[in-house]
């Protein structure tokens, strides 16, 4: 992997993690053009995936040392029942990842008729939302278990997470700003999680070298898109503009699937 190669599928991951559109399904269909070899790819995806959890944090710090310091009053209070709703949510996606580990990586294949296939199935999905609700509520424990639910679906390449769960959150009656907050938190920990498990993985231990120069770079690009992607999306979602989304990702998976397939 060159400099070139880690500047733009880092660039990818930044912007794609947190716009709905797929970044698993975007970095697959990178890898395919830029014909990055599969052990070239577990130590660059652990880097820029740490990249974009360090934006998560860094755009929510604030509301992170909120809740960090209710938590450690130690009692039932605002902070502590909203760290209860993240944790429950991470229960579907904590399985997925532990029971069914070798079926999704078997998903992590460069298949582009696949991968255009879900793009569809999450363009479906941001369409939804613009079905209208009555009346919004905040988000119940309940409803953290559909979203959870949903951002376990989204390990499959080619459905995005925060379109999964932003969308189910505001198709069941979910609030805006609630939602789009609560997803950004809840992927924090499955991230930093599945990074680990990656490093002391079999794939990391026969994994090629990749000189420092391109995990670098592609740290970096990845942490500034996402910086800007993730203050992005928030105000989309205020404003309610996911549609643009969905007809981008079913212009990507057509594309995908007719490349597939010719």
């Amino acid at each position: 992997m060159d400099w070139l190669q880690a500047l733009i599928l880092g660039l990818v991951q930044g912007l794609t993690e947190f716009l709905p559109v797929s970044s698993s399904g975007h970095l697959e269909l990178g890898k395919v053009v830029l014909d990055i070899q599969a052990k070239e790819n577990t130590i660059f995806a652990v880097v820029v995936h740490g990249a974009t959890v360090l934006s998560t944090i860094v755009v929510f710090r604030k509301d992170v040392w909120v809740l960090l310091k209710g938590l450690f009053k130690f009692r039932w209070n605002e902070e502590t029942i909203y760290i209860a709703k993240l944790a429950f949510s991470m229960i579907p996606v904590l399985i997925m990842g532990f029971i069914f580990d070798k079926e999704i990586k078997s998903l992590f294949t460069g298949n582009l008729v696949f991968v255009g296939s879900m793009l569809f199935v999450t363009a479906i999905l941001l369409s939804l939302t613009y079905i209208p609700v009555k009346k919004r509520r905040k988000i119940h424990f309940w409803d953290v278990l559909i979203i959870g639910i949903a951002q376990a679906a989204s390990v499959i390449p080619g459905i995005s997470r925060s379109g999964a769960t932003i969308s189910t959150g505001l198709i069941i009656g979910n609030k805006k700003e609630n939602i789009a907050r609560f997803s950004f938190l809840m992927v924090l920990v499955p991230i930093i999680g599945a990074n680990l498990k990656d490093l002391f993985s079999e794939d990391m231990a026969t994994e090629q070298t990749v000189s420092a120069l391109p995990l670098i770079i592609g740290f970096f690009a990845a942490f500034i898109s996402g910086l800007l992607a993730c203050k992005w999306m928030i105000n989309l979602v205020k404003k309610g503009k996911l549609l643009y989304f969905a007809i981008y990702c079913l212009i990507i998976g057509i594309t995908a699937i007719l490349v597939g397939i010719l």
